[in-house]
């Protein structure tokens, strides 16, 4: 998904959570036809009287001809065919240069967010009534507002999902074993054998290996079983009437409306995940813009039901954010004796000939594949497996940027192709810490002198880092992984260092 990294174990763990079957879409011949019916929540008549009552305390006029975007009721929302029977808003003018849209002030939207549903219905109405106009002067479509966007609904689900935060975070052995499991790279072998023609003339096009793109395609939405149920344009304008990220969600609101704007796609096709990444691939608007391809010729890039279509644009994305041609994403290393695992970051780069000076070796002792700028990377620091990686590695960051992900497609791809799972052995002895425990590790280190930014209780390269300099100053292994122990050591707790974390150099792998 094309989305902020902190944001993707979010999505990744709530994904994990739909019922098998669910969203499900199978293939007839090139077209990938859905097999799930959507559905939008009733308007309540209760509803409608707040929606009255908020606007007059708003100080805001209701529409022109009396009737409001339709109207959400408390229910967990679904997505909707074009055909509910929900009354079109009159289409305000668009304002004259220099004129303020009218739009809820800060504190407004804040009151409203901690309200009934009745009132985040309201305070949407008038939020959504103020954004018909700026919608009309950024150039859409009077039709396409009056139709799409004065219909869309407020969704609370999606608000839900926004604001939630996992209580442990996630160890890379356990996002890679759902991943990459045996079944989804069995899966991943069926889908390139039944859709070869697709994926093979995306890779000839483009050249992105098609075991990548079809990767990518079973990490983003297991092979079209789970893009979402969401309409698109209900789940960014409930994301920009919301607030907490407003800015971004009204482009790519503007973005999902220039799309239907074109024709690529009817209103109710555009379904997707809670945070507006689209179809198969999770493209949101603003990618798709700029990356979506026609590769079938029908006069509409579909991501949603056109094999050809899916494959051309994930593999346009690729190349447009920097792919190579011929160039391995990177492979699986083992580590001389006394390797300083300080320099396992993106950051530090070299060719791969430099690294194989210093010792670094393939797994099957095969010469390392021929990248500049090079790293190494140990996502679960001195203990488990270690990959060099190269640019094209840093280009799948582009579509997700987590190194989890990154590797997962890699590895995926890889397995897709028939190539070997990881060697080396992972810690699985570590358990996970919770987002409470990450917080606290930020707050000593921080306490110590170690900064690691403000705490937010994630794990990223800021916390590493503090945490480098921390076991550099104990004369601990350096790798910057995240242990009870190493939070136990911090607290002043006469605990054991965990295997791997202590005051000698790392163990040759």
């Amino acid at each position: 998904m094309l989305l902020p990294q902190r944001l993707h174990a979010v999505i990744h763990l709530q994904c994990s959570k739909r019922p098998a079957g669910a969203g499900q879409w199978r293939m007839t011949r090139n077209t990938l036809v859905s097999t799930e019916s959507t559905r939008r929540p009733k308007a309540t008549p209760a509803a409608l009287v707040t929606l009255a009552t908020a606007l007059a305390l708003a100080g805001c006029a209701a529409p022109a001809n009396g009737s409001g975007p339709a109207q959400a009721s408390n229910r967990a929302p679904a997505p909707a065919p074009a055909t509910a029977a929900t009354p079109a808003a009159a289409v305000p003018s668009p304002p004259q240069p220099g004129a303020s849209p009218l739009a809820p002030t800060a504190a407004q939207a804040a009151a409203l967010a901690k309200g009934s549903d009745a009132d985040h219905i309201a305070g949407f109405a008038v939020w959504n009534s103020a954004f018909q106009s700026q919608a009309l002067q950024a150039g859409i479509r009077p039709d396409t507002v009056r139709n799409v966007l004065a219909t869309a609904q407020w969704q609370p689900r999606v608000v839900e999902l926004d604001r939630a935060q996992p209580e442990f975070t996630r160890t890379p052995w356990a996002y890679l074993d759902s991943a990459v499991s045996p079944q989804r790279v069995a899966q991943g072998q069926a889908k390139l054998a039944e859709h070869s023609a697709a994926l093979q003339s995306a890779s000839a096009r483009y050249g992105v290996p098609a075991t990548v793109i079809t990767a990518i395609w079973g990490m983003e939405s297991n092979y079209g079983s789970n893009f979402g149920t969401f309409r698109t344009v209900d789940a960014l304008a409930t994301l920009a009437f919301e607030g907490r990220r407003r800015a971004w969600a009204q482009n790519e609101l503007l973005a999902a409306l220039r799309i239907i704007d074109q024709g690529d796609i009817a209103a109710d096709r555009m379904i997707g995940s809670w945070a507006g990444a689209m179809g198969h691939t999770q493209f949101l608007p603003s990618v798709f813009l700029r990356h979506a391809v026609d590769a079938d010729g029908d006069g509409h890039r579909d991501i949603w039901g056109s094999a050809p279509d899916v494959a051309a644009s994930t593999a346009a994305f690729l190349v447009g954010e920097g792919w190579r041609r011929g160039e391995s994403w990177g492979t699986e290393v083992q580590l001389p004796a006394g390797f300083d695992h300080a320099r396992t970051e993106l950051s530090v780069r070299q060719s791969a000939v430099q690294w194989a000076a210093e010792g670094v070796q393939t797994m099957d002792g095969r010469p390392l594949p021929a990248l500049e700028a090079a790293s190494i990377l140990a996502p679960a620091g001195a203990r488990g497996p270690a990959f060099l990686v190269g640019h094209n590695f840093r280009t799948l960051l582009r579509y997700n940027n987590a190194v989890t992900y990154a590797l997962g497609v890699a590895q995926l791809s890889q397995q897709i192709d028939g190539g070997a799972p990881i060697i080396a052995a992972w810690p699985r002895d570590l358990p996970a810490l919770s987002r409470d425990e990450v917080l606290a590790l930020q707050v000593a280190l921080n306490e110590r002198g170690f900064d690691t930014g403000t705490p937010d209780g994630v794990l990223g390269p800021a916390t590493r880092a503090g945490l480098r300099r921390y076991q550099q100053s104990e004369g601990l292994v350096a790798d910057g992984y995240a242990t009870a122990d190493l939070l136990a050591r911090l607290r002043g707790a006469a605990t054991p260092a965990a295997p791997g974390t202590a005051p000698t150099a790392a163990p040759a792998r």
